[in-house]
């Protein structure tokens, strides 16, 4: 059956006006958070223009990163996730959303999309077109992923599927299931906890040498840590190679194998390694296309051709600090890009669209993590100059009790612009990762940070509060008031230089660097001739557990005229960024004398 073309009179279908008018029938591909968003807009905007929903779905609008805390029971109904239906939407904007329809073809001189639903197919005019087809998950070159046992985790039916075979799994045999999860992620991570709550021993794989890769290598320990504490066995650096069925029946086991040769048995796979921008319409539509395969847009989200704007996890963006150009899948850009498309496509003002941060967030049992800006991964790549400063203070006043400690890095520009931050721990982190996300996108420095005027109570935070805390050392470092070195120095320092661990002595026999000679900070000025002749000319590479006192001694020193450098977050962070450490770190004291041979 072939419904009657549906079509639009409003223009010649060869015009190619440089500002269009205000659209009469808008159609949007594809709901959720960017389409679903512009359709808002639009009706809010103008009460009387048609507003065509096209989803190929059975949902319009749901809650796709609710989907793990449905699986772990802390969202308890389903249905909470689905925020509106073609109902519901009619009833209160108007909308005419049609689910279960399949945009295949645009017909961009005709300015018609050709829909096929499973009864029929028909063309559909539009004066404006939005694309928001989002991204479809990458499939790794994993055999058996076709296996019932194997699941995702990025849609409403893919909750369904995953949700009923862990419901079985726990019914039948409680606290004995098993599942493996290949990517660690965001995503994975979510999916993790969510099974391990659900009362599953996880293996978790990981390509990457650490968990969460979008996070620096040194934070990472600190999740993987926590992984290992709720029984999570981890991969790291290898891969999954095949998925093998160890019995009959769609609920049969099966077998993981993975690239270092380890075969592990399992109930249930979860793959989650990432996604690629559902382009291939716009692609076949003739649309310009980016290098990563994502639709280009301009400011206004309108793609090379002016009666079309993309939104979403399919378009490219720019990465504020890198300038790097290409997808970044978050809901917060989507919604806003969608915003933004609907005034563009009905004539109004627009704000620009900003570039994009990148600042995401992730908890992982106890423990929290967030990014925003650029990594120092991702700044060394683009060959950008930076200073790094690593923090370990209390997420509040410490002699108000309950005090967590929060672990933050931040990289700065040599004139001191912010350019990135990272946090981890188990209270705090969210608000200082926005406070710092809201500094980066309005271009602030050290000096900005140092002044920031922040709420402050003992139950909330400290009257230096971390995000100044970060600003303060920055201030330190760029002034020259602060010599550093950095984890990654460790093997260069323990060769050329006298390593001066000034913790206290409990501190220090509990582990420290063999070649470390211990004067605690607060006998240090007694004890300079000491460290002038342990010293022999060289640099002294002073440490404490946190780099604070270290920063004092390293004062001391430097007035005293040693050529002296502070460890950037002291022995907590070189515990973090060196797995090796425990090889090298003796448990007896060092002497002096062994110390000057």
């Amino acid at each position: 059956m072939v419904r009657g073309v549906e079509t639009n009179d409003s223009q010649s279908p060869h015009a190619q006006p440089a500002q269009p008018e205000p659209a009469r029938r808008i159609v949007i591909v594809g709901g959720v958070a960017g389409g679903m968003s512009a359709a808002a807009r639009a009706r809010r905007q103008d009460e009387h223009a048609q507003i065509i929903v096209l989803e190929q779905s059975a949902y319009v609008s749901f809650a796709n990163c609710g989907l793990p805390y449905q699986l772990a029971g802390e969202i308890a109904r389903r249905d909470d996730l689905l925020l509106h239906t073609p109902d519901s939407l009619a009833a209160a904007l108007a909308l005419d959303v049609r689910v279960g329809s399949r945009v295949t073809a645009i017909d961009r001189e005709a300015r018609t999309v050709t829909v096929r639903t499973a009864d029929e197919e028909y063309p559909l005019g539009y004066d404006a077109l939005l694309l928001a087809p989002g991204a479809v998950a990458v499939r790794p070159p994993i055999e058996g992923l076709d296996l019932s046992a194997v699941h995702s985790l990025r849609t409403i039916p893919d909750l369904d599927g995953l949700r009923a075979r862990v419901d079985r799994l726990v019914a039948e045999r409680p606290g004995a299931g098993r599942a493996v999860v290949v990517g660690a992620g965001f995503i994975g991570l979510e999916a993790v906890e969510a099974l391990v709550t659900r009362g599953l021993h996880v293996d978790l794989v990981e390509l990457a040498d650490h968990v969460l890769p979008p996070l620096d290598a040194e934070l990472a320990p600190l999740l993987a840590d926590e992984l290992v504490e709720h029984g999570v066995g981890l991969h790291l650096g290898v891969s999954a190679r095949s998925v093998a069925a160890s019995g009959e029946g769609s609920d049969a086991p099966v077998t993981v194998t993975l690239s270092d040769g380890t075969v592990i048995a399992a109930d249930v796979v979860v793959v989650n390694v990432g996604v690629r921008p559902a382009s291939d319409l716009a692609r076949d539509a003739g649309l310009e296309l980016g290098t990563a395969g994502a639709i280009r847009v301009d400011g206004d989200q309108r793609t090379s051709d002016p009666h079309i704007w993309a939104v979403g996890d399919a378009v490219e963006v720019t990465h504020a600090v890198t300038g790097v150009v290409g997808p970044v899948p978050l809901a917060g850009p989507a919604n806003r890009q969608g915003r933004r498309a609907a005034d563009s496509m009905l004539g109004r003002r627009t704000t620009p669209q900003a570039a994009v941060l990148g600042t995401a967030i992730v908890r992982v049992f106890g423990l929290t993590a967030a990014v925003t800006g650029a990594s120092q991964a991702t700044l060394a790549r683009a060959g950008i100059a930076h200073e790094v400063v690593r923090i370990h203070p209390g997420h509040h006043a410490g002699y108000y009790p309950g005090a967590e400690q929060v672990h933050l890095v931040a990289s700065f520009a040599p004139d001191g612009r912010l350019l990135g931050a990272q946090g981890v721990g188990r209270a705090g982190v969210d608000k200082r990762i926005d406070v710092l996300a809201t500094a980066l996108r309005a271009g602030m420095t050290a000096d900005d940070l140092a002044e920031l005027e922040l709420a402050y109570a003992p139950p909330f935070g400290s009257a230096k509060d971390a995000v100044n805390m970060l600003g303060f050392v920055a201030q330190n470092v760029l002034d020259g008031v602060l010599p550093q070195w950095h984890p990654a120095d460790l093997d260069a320092a323990r060769a050329d230089t006298l390593v001066l661990d000034v913790r206290s002595v409990a501190e220090y026999d509990r582990g420290h660097l063999p070649e470390a000679l211990n004067i605690p900070h607060t006998q240090l000025r007694d004890r300079l001739d000491e460290v002038r002749e342990a010293a022999a000319g060289r640099v002294v590479s002073v440490h404490c557990q946190s780099g604070v006192r270290s920063y004092i001694a390293t004062r001391v020193l430097l007035a005293a005229g040693l050529d002296a450098r502070n460890l950037s977050g002291g022995w907590l962070t070189l515990r973090a960024a060196r797995p090796d450490l425990s090889a090298l770190a003796r448990t007896t004291p060092r002497t002096q004398e062994e110390v000057l041979v």
